[in-house]
């Protein structure tokens, strides 16, 4: 069975057959796609990375270790864990009924705010790229987590049936739906 993803194209959730990052139905899009990874690969060299490292992903050493835990083999092993559990299915998507195929492996509660519950399989869920984007947009909001980490100190959400129901509100608010 060939490897597929979805269709890069907004809004098209159709699937293509890798290495193609567009449908049939978008093929026109693939050179100009394709051209701009050149473009955004070309800029961004050695320096940059070093730089982005530096400032983000070891700016102290919480973070430090957050991003080494995301480089072990117990997160390697935990993420297949939890894919293979999910069958590569958003969970929060099949809350409502949607059938979206998750390639990302997430924690409910975030590791900012309970960093004991990192390498617990009960605390992780299989997401969809944008279920995931809207989640790491709120948990930004609702309790300070990412970059800046100014922590609100509100209760934690537990549950992906709770998280759904918010990601599914945003995104109909943000869509005016």
């Amino acid at each position: 069975m060939p490897r597929v993803r979805r269709c890069r194209f907004n809004g098209c959730h159709a699937m293509c057959v890798l290495p193609m990052h567009y449908c049939e139905r978008h093929a026109e899009h693939e050179q100009e796609y394709l051209a701009s990874r050149q473009k955004w690969a070309r800029s961004h060299t050695a320096t940059y990375q070093h730089k982005y490292n530096t400032r983000i992903r070891m700016r102290n050493s919480e973070a430090s270790s957050r991003y080494n835990f995301y480089r072990s083999r117990q997160w390697s092993a935990l993420r297949q864990r939890v894919l293979e559990r999910d069958n590569h299915l958003c969970q929060y998507c099949l809350l409502h009924g949607l059938v979206t195929p998750g390639n990302t492996v997430d924690h409910i509660v975030a590791i900012e705010l309970d960093a004991e519950g990192r390498a617990v399989v009960d605390n992780l869920a299989t997401i969809c790229r944008d279920c995931h984007r809207t989640k790491t947009r709120l948990e930004q909001e609702l309790f300070g987590t990412g970059k800046d980490q100014q922590l609100t100190g509100r209760a934690p959400i537990t549950t992906v049936k709770e998280w759904s129901d918010k990601i599914f509100t945003a995104d109909r608010e943000i869509s005016g739906k």
